[in-house]
């Protein structure tokens, strides 16, 4: 038996707007697109407080190469390097993480210093004689591909800009003498420990090397070149702080301190290409990204690319939207980071070096967070990247023999919950995008679905997941149940009938854990029983059933199937009325630490934590979107700002901002793979998001305002549109979709249940 959403055919789904569509012509309409300096809404530093851990620093879009400052760590929302509640700067290193909630990478630490250069780390409450400075927040300029800031202790200006794999320097010093510039590769972020590191003298003006660390990438290698536009008068290595002899030194903690004894207009520019595979792709890196000293005429490029995917959404709204937005777009482009060299070399997940790969390889997937907004939004957005992303998926495939989970820097973390790059290729495939080996792909995705490993064997077999045989069995068993649909949505396309048939009910297991009584998800023992004692609101991180939650907040994961779920529970109105009190209840479990990736706090609704991001939508499965719109607005009001703690939780990689995203131009994918946005409520007063040339979708809000943000009606290309949802299909022909805003619920749009989501 399968539900609405299993029933109808996926082909059905993308081409339900021909029904639409008044003709070719005006599904193809598109908005002359201006050129627009958007970089200029863009605040970097919105999210580097609080538990936001975003990236701060110089980079270009997707780059390998994340250059910024990093503090000295005080703890989990140093994740990145940097938070905005330090005034301490030990340096400026070329890979980051941003919002995540491990801390690793920042490797390959440069500080420009006058006087004596200490070979270990100032304190918090002494710069003095450690390495390091004090600065301030007045001092510092961040902007998308630049960053400068001013360094106290030695009165140095420190700016920094990028491309893809090369991280390029400026440092003015306040004094013609006594310039040197410390290479520190001892330390990286967090969980990182370096396991080798190599310095090597090259020449006058150019050091070769590497650092191999373990850390939450356990065997992460990263081999760089860094050129210096001033010759060098004295290295000095160190092995921490051992001195050693010679140009060159391989130890735990290799250390450099290079000294300048002339300087041309008090400056030193270095320019440090990094690699996964060589110093010398690191060279031939810089050769072809940065062969020159233009450090001006960097920046602007850097500033271009940003403006160029900046571009591809083009909105109106009031100054906070446009802020929040547009930084919010920034953020979306940080990962996946390239992870391969410009001649196409990389290093796969079995350390192997491939040699001239015909794709770009990509890093840093941080899946459990990004399958559910981020990748369906870059369908829209990142076109030339989608097949790119599922090639390096297979390539991760053949190297380790499953599909990744949370891959970083070429290795597999097993972070977090499901197989979600399955869900992934599902959408692409989907979608149409199609440019990869597809029997291979779905031999991949088949196969990484029947592993036995984390109660995947109980899932194989059509048996729930025991909650006494382990942990984190409900979260486990809801996310694989969504890669199950996705899986069993791709078989039906490829008229691969018994496989739809067997994943499909491997889709459905999710309704084993709903307890009727108590209307919750629930862990059950081998024995049948529902484990107790029970608590829907205990949250006691990775010690029960859930995964960074708990029962009121996993109960609604279910995105494939809002019907079955609504069937689950008895009907809409039972539906409605518990989905009302997850909004509501604010009682705590007395004497529980709430884990903070639990935050952005609705009653028991979790904004600061993916699994909850397509709850709000869900109203609209039950006839009543005004409900969506009335949280939307209200989420953007409390949890959204232009200040540096402006994101109530991680960034993880993008979601976070992903959602904003998509959810300020009226519609969010509740299913991360069937191509359905369900409308909400728009932030935007108007959005064009750029499809391809000459094919532009524009979403208008007529009348919007912070009182009329409920949908009245619509119009689609000229037409009455009475659906509470859109298409992937509608965006990529092409149009406009016109809502008209009011101050009151509509009592029709969206109510009937043919106008509700697929």
């Amino acid at each position: 038996m399968f539900t609405k959403c299993t029933k109808i055919a996926v082909s059905g789904i993308f081409a339900l707007n021909l029904f639409f569509a008044t003709s070719a012509e005006a599904q193809k309409k598109s908005v002359n697109q201006n050129t627009v300096d958007y970089t200029k809404y863009v605040n970097p530093l919105i999210g580097s407080a609080g538990h936001g851990h975003v990236f701060v620093g110089a980079n270009v879009p997707f780059g390998a190469v994340q250059l910024g400052p990093v503090n000295i760590f005080e703890g989990w929302d140093w994740c990145s390097g940097y938070n905005y509640a330090s005034n301490t700067i030990l340096g400026f290193t070329h890979t980051h993480l941003s919002g995540t909630g491990i801390g690793d990478l920042n490797d390959i630490l440069l500080l420009p210093v006058t006087g004596k250069v200490p070979l270990f780390k100032g304190t918090k409450e002494d710069m003095t004689n450690g390495y390091g400075s004090y600065f301030s927040h007045a001092n510092e300029v961040s902007k998308p591909g630049y960053y400068s800031v001013i360094l106290d202790k030695y009165k140095i200006k420190a700016e920094l800009t990028a491309s893809e794999r090369v991280g390029f320097h400026k440092y003015t010093f306040n004094s013609a003498s006594d310039a040197h510039v410390l290479l520190d590769l001892a330390d990286g972020v967090g969980w990182d420990k370096p396991v080798k590191t190599f310095i090597k003298k090259i020449n006058a003006t150019t050091l070769a090397g590497y650092r191999f660390s373990a850390g939450w990438a356990t065997d992460q290698r990263v081999y760089f070149t860094m050129e210096f536009s001033e010759p060098i008068s004295n290295v000095a290595l160190y092995d921490d702080k051992t001195p050693v002899s010679g140009n060159e030194g391989e130890g735990l903690k290799m250390k450099a301190v290079l000294d300048f004894a002339t300087l041309k207009n008090k400056q030193v520019l270095v320019k440090v290409g990094i690699s996964p595979v060589s110093s010398e792709n690191a060279s031939v890196n810089i050769k072809a990204e940065i062969p020159n000293w233009d450090f001006d005429q960097i920046v602007k490029t850097a500033s271009s690319k940003w403006n160029k995917e900046l571009n591809k959404i083009q909105i109106t709204g009031n100054d906070k939207t446009m802020k929040v937005f547009y930084t919010s777009l920034y953020h979306t482009m940080f990962a996946p980071s390239i992870f391969n060299d410009v001649n196409g070399d990389y290093r796969g997940t079995d350390k192997k070096v491939y040699e001239k790969a015909n794709f770009t390889n990509y890093t840093t997937f941080s899946l459990w967070d990004t399958y559910r907004g981020l990748h369906p939004l870059y369908t829209i957005t990142q076109q030339d990247k989608i097949n790119d992303i599922v090639k390096s998926f297979l390539a991760i495939y053949e190297q380790q023999g499953r599909l990744p989970v949370w891959h970083l820097m070429g290795n597999e973390t097993n972070t977090m919950n499901g197989n979600h790059s399955i869900a992934v290729i599902a959408d692409a495939y989907l979608k149409g995008y199609r440019d990869y080996d597809v029997n291979l792909a779905y031999e991949a995705m088949k196969k990484t679905a029947m592993q036995t490993r984390d109660g995947m064997d109980y899932i194989q077999k059509l048996q729930y997941i025991p909650a006494d045989k382990m942990l984190e069995s409900v979260g486990n068993a809801l996310e694989y149940a969504i890669d199950d649909y996705c899986i069993a949505q791709v078989a039906k396309a490829l008229n691969k009938t018994e496989d739809y048939e067997y994943f499909s009910k491997r889709a459905n297991l999710y309704k084993l854990y709903f307890d009727k009584e108590t209307t919750f998800m629930r862990g059950k023992l081998t024995d049948g029983n529902w484990r107790t004692p029970f608590n829907p609101l205990s949250s006691a991180h990775r010690k029960d059933d859930y995964v960074e939650g708990n029962a009121w907040q996993y109960t609604w994961l279910v995105p494939q199937d809002p019907y079955g779920l609504i069937d689950l529970f008895g009907g809409e109105s039972k539906f409605l009325a518990k989905l009302d009190s997850l909004f509501q209840i604010t009682d705590k479990v007395e004497g529980e630490e709430v884990s903070p990736d639990i935050s952005g706090l609705i009653g028991q609704y979790a904004q600061g934590n993916e699994p909850n991001h397509h709850i709000p939508y869900l109203y609209a499965f039950a006839g009543q979107p005004w409900k969506t719109a009335k949280l939307i607005r209200e989420i953007d009001d409390k949890f959204y700002s232009t200040k540096p703690d402006g994101l109530c939780g991680n960034e993880d990689l993008g979601q976070m901002s992903a959602w904003y995203v998509l959810s300020s131009m009226g519609f969010y994918s509740v299913n991360p793979a069937n191509g359905v946005y369900v409308l909400g409520s728009p932030l935007v007063n108007t959005a064009t998001i750029h499809y391809k040339k000459g094919i532009s979708f524009t979403v208008k809000a007529i009348d919007n305002s912070a009182s009329n943000m409920y949908i009245q009606k619509a119009e689609y290309n000229g037409k009455s549109y009475s659906k509470s949802f859109i298409t992937h299909d509608m965006i990529v022909k092409g149009g406009e979709l016109k809502l008209y805003m009011g101050s009151k619920p509509s009592t029709t749009f969206g109510v009937k249940k043919e106008d509700r989501p697929l």
